[in-house]
């Protein structure tokens, strides 16, 4: 075993439940990495009771004396992006480049939560000689995450920075595919003098997600992931008369005009297809190419082929998901789509051979509204479908149920204007294959790849994580008017 058995987090200590536990093994190769508690609600009962705690003496400090703290973390995070990327790799499967840029953008999404007392300033106004009028941002109190297993360190990092900044307290409930990278978190957090109870880890699987959703002293809930749990997550949550806020699934559509530049279209979208395997939400899933573009499909392929499993291809993080995405590649066969490549065989290099691994697949002539154009296989699958004209090629674009992220590839300042207004996704970009903003822009999709108001990052999370308190002070006594005058 790689690691040693894990246990919760809570009030800045582990905490071992009684009961059962389960495996976690590497998609790298394998091995067994350590054993999680499948905690039980009496163990988010203590997590929830440990943040409440936690909440007067936390929320009480001054929003410099909090950002403080994560100065003091971003230092550390800055000197063992190394030993972090590590566990990434081994947990979730990730090739060792990916995991330590993973790190990077948690080191980013750190720096924006370090710059609260520049950006959660409020508002003040003098209304009225002698009369004041402020917003005060209030912390909300016990608030909980759901995290997902593809960006164990990034995603976490959408949400804690920005809410304890803000004076929340937090539970986080960690996928049970990577926990071991969340706790990292939250003991490095302690290192940079985060008092107990402000940050606590709680393992375990669905059943927590519900008690987390319905839980009477959480006050708002985020969730990563499917769009069909982010829907009961999000459901659960305003039952009991929490915010919620739950991205869902995607299904990226980018367009390929013939003008594109072809050596940078066919980098930036085998990149963009084949980056962590394909299991990211802003991967791209179909290409829509428009007229004469065989030429650049082809380069496209040619950059494909440079991805090689346990190299630089990333594993799949489980056995049952690497069925999934290959039940994708069975069925489009069958409809009878054209394979230019196929990945299903592909094979790591030795000592890798227990691991999950798929390579490149490119499926051509894929039919609108068939299973590959439709639904999100999370997988190095990218499906290609024809359309005559730009016009088309948005309607296609356009029909998905979904709406995260986009983009066109062309070199045409026109084109790109009449894409950029008419296509329905909430990220999208022109020449870039992964349109994710940088701080402070914030991340968040369109239609069912969110369900809920706002960004989960960016300034659009403060407003999620505080509530507003507005403050009125009158100083003319001596006034006989009416305040308001």
């Amino acid at each position: 075993m790689k690691y040693s058995d894990l246990s919760n987090f809570i009030d800045g200590k582990p905490s071992n439940p009684q009961g059962p536990r389960a495996e976690r093994y590497s998609p790298v190769d394998g091995a067994l990495l350590s054993t999680i508690p499948m905690s039980d609600a009496a163990e988010l009962d203590k997590a929830v009771a440990a943040a409440k705690a936690a909440f007067p003496g936390w929320s009480g400090m001054t929003l410099k004396e909090r950002a403080a703290v994560f100065f003091r973390y971003y230092a550390l995070l800055s000197a063992r992006v190394d030993e972090l990327a590590e566990i990434v790799h081994n947990e979730m499967g990730k090739n060792f480049a990916e995991a330590q840029a993973e790190v990077a953008k948690s080191l980013e999404l750190t720096e924006f939560a370090c710059s609260m007392p520049q950006v959660a300033t409020g508002e003040f106004e003098v209304v009225s000689r002698g009369v004041e009028c402020r917003h005060m941002q209030v912390p909300l109190g016990v608030v909980a995450s759901i995290t997902p297993f593809n960006f164990p360190h990034m995603v976490p990092h959408w949400t804690l920075p920005n809410a304890l900044v803000l004076g929340n307290t937090m539970v986080i409930k960690p996928s049970r595919e990577a926990p071991l990278t969340v706790l990292k978190i939250a003991e490095m957090l302690k290192e940079a003098g985060l008092p107990d109870g402000v940050l606590n880890i709680v393992c375990g699987g669905r059943e927590l997600v519900a008690g987390i959703c319905e839980h009477p002293d959480i006050q708002a809930v985020t969730f990563v992931g499917s769009t069909k749990v982010a829907k009961m997550v999000y459901s659960k949550s305003c039952a009991t008369y929490k915010r919620a806020l739950a991205l869902g699934s995607a299904n990226n559509h980018l367009i390929l005009l013939p003008d594109a530049h072809p050596a940078n279209t066919a980098a930036n979208i085998a990149a963009s297809f084949l980056g962590c395997a394909g299991q990211r939400c802003m991967s791209a899933c179909i290409l829509v190419a428009v007229g004469e573009v065989d030429d650049i499909i082809a380069k496209i392929v040619e950059e494909a082929r440079k991805f090689v499993p346990g190299v630089n291809l990333s594993a799949i993080v489980n056995a049952e998901a690497k069925a999934s995405i290959t039940g994708f590649i069975d069925r489009a066969e069958k409809e009878g789509f054209k394979l230019l490549l196929d990945g299903r065989k592909a094979t790591p290099p030795a000592g890798l051979e227990k691991g999950n691994y798929l390579g490149p697949t490119i499926v051509d002539h894929v039919k609108v509204g068939s299973e590959l154009a439709v639904e999100e296989n999370f997988g190095p699958v990218l499906a290609i479908v024809r359309a005559k004209n730009l016009d088309e090629a948005l309607e296609i674009a356009n029909s998905s149920p979904y709406g995260n992220g986009g983009s066109i590839f062309t070199q045409s300042g026109r084109a790109a204007e009449i894409y950029l207004n008419r296509i329905q996704a909430g990220m999208v970009a022109v020449n870039v294959g992964v349109p994710v903003p940088r701080e402070p822009f914030s991340f968040g999709g369109w239609k069912d790849s969110i369900v809920g108001g706002g960004d989960i990052t960016g300034k659009s999370s403060v407003h999620f994580w505080t509530k507003l308190k507005k403050v009125s002070v009158k100083w003319n006594p001596d006034k006989p008017v009416i305040w308001m005058g």
